[in-house]
């Protein structure tokens, strides 16, 4: 047992405490050190990474602890010091934990990041057992040089946003841990200038001529596809979260307006109900599906929401570039603004926040006829 002359057991003055158990005396003027009471051995004790640890000094004699002690923590505190930073997957799955748990994120968006992530995989998966500090800002510059040349650059970036956010995730764990800021390796790496689609879309001939093949020549589908698509040109709708859930009780015939509230559950993109126009072709089109309709106010108006496959084929056979759901939406954009329709109503209409902003962007290439037909207004 301990003789030193200094122990806690020979000095009236020293604070200890037992624990609950009366194993283990701590000493407050020592943090840091205990003692385990049974036989008199003294333990270090120091918390690293979030894990308690505890460990003998091998003596019974206080002088000795306090010497033992201070190299206990020097040993475990340079091992803190020097910890390595997480694993890539192990970002990822901090990452992944709180997006999924975020209340703010809309579900569809989470689902982007799922396949960015899933994309990122089998772009570099090499990255997944790699250390956060062991990440090259070289080689995060390679795969987004391989990258950028493989996919359009808005989804590029996005993909170089989601593997900064999974990175940022793993230093943010390091610095709580550690104390020590990483930098970004991903962060070296340029984002690309998104370029603007290149509009290639039909004339109202050549639209009505692709009404017309879809009905006759898509078989039993054809008719509903060429429903959808008309809808889809007449409204600029979203067609997932938006068109798809239009209901016979969102057509405010005294107001000749269709209200657009999404999906019950997450509603439009941007989380607001808007209300567009039911412009003369949509009245049209309305009065003729209401008199197929049960008369239900709650039925929805159109019977499918989806028609890559026929829409690709009957603009092949109508001989105009292939359109898809997008494409049909910034046909209403293109076809109002060449109406004379200002850019922050129309921006309205399709449910941009930005008050045209992007619409400018979108649409300031319009087709050629009618490029050559404002020119001709131009006079010196």
């Amino acid at each position: 047992m301990d003789t030193d002359q200094n122990s806690p057991q020979n000095s009236k003055k020293r604070d200890t405490a037992l624990s609950k158990d009366g194993q283990w005396r701590s000493f407050p003027n020592v943090p840091c050190l205990l003692q385990y009471v049974n036989n008199g051995n003294y333990y270090g004790r120091i918390r690293v990474n979030g894990k308690l640890i505890r460990e003998s000094l091998n003596t019974t004699v206080w002088s000795a602890a306090k010497l033992k002690l201070v190299d206990f923590l020097k040993e475990h505190r340079e091992a803190k010091s020097v910890l390595k930073s997480p694993k890539f997957i192990e970002s990822l799955e901090l990452f992944t934990r709180d997006l999924e748990s975020a209340t703010n994120i809309k579900e569809s968006s989470k689902q982007y990041r799922r396949d960015c992530i899933k994309k990122l995989q089998t772009t570099w998966p090499e990255l997944w057992e790699m250390h956060i500090e062991d990440i090259p800002a070289d080689g995060c510059k390679e795969w987004g040089s391989k990258l950028s040349k493989e996919i359009a650059g808005q989804y590029y970036n996005n993909m170089l946003g989601t593997l900064r956010m999974i990175i940022d995730r793993g230093i943010k764990e390091h610095k709580k841990n550690t104390k020590i800021i990483l930098e970004n390796p991903a962060m070296e790496v340029q984002r690309v200038k998104a370029k603007p689609a290149d509009l290639k879309l039909p004339t109202p001939a050549q639209f009505d001529a692709l009404i017309e093949n879809l009905r006759k020549k898509s078989g039993g589908w054809g008719p509903r596809v060429a429903d959808l698509a008309e809808f889809l040109a007449y409204s600029g709708m979203r067609v997932y979260s938006e068109a798809a859930w239009v209901e016979w009780n969102d057509v405010n015939w005294p107001q000749m307006e269709i209200i657009v509230r999404g999906d019950p559950v997450t509603a439009t993109k941007n989380g607001e109900t808007r209300r567009i126009p039911i412009i003369t072709r949509m009245e049209k089109l309305l009065r003729r599906l209401q008199k197929e309709a049960t008369g239900e106010k709650s039925e929805r108006i159109l019977k499918v929401s989806r028609g890559y496959e026929s829409l690709a084929r009957a603009c092949k056979e109508v001989g105009i570039p292939k359109l898809n759901h997008k494409a049909l939406r910034h046909l209403f954009g293109t076809y109002c603004i060449e109406a004379g329709v200002d850019v922050p109503t129309v921006a309205d209409w399709l449910g941009h926040k930005d008050r045209g902003v992007l619409a400018m962007q979108t649409y300031r290439h319009h087709r050629n006829e009618h490029s050559q037909a404002m020119a001709k207004k131009v006079a010196f």
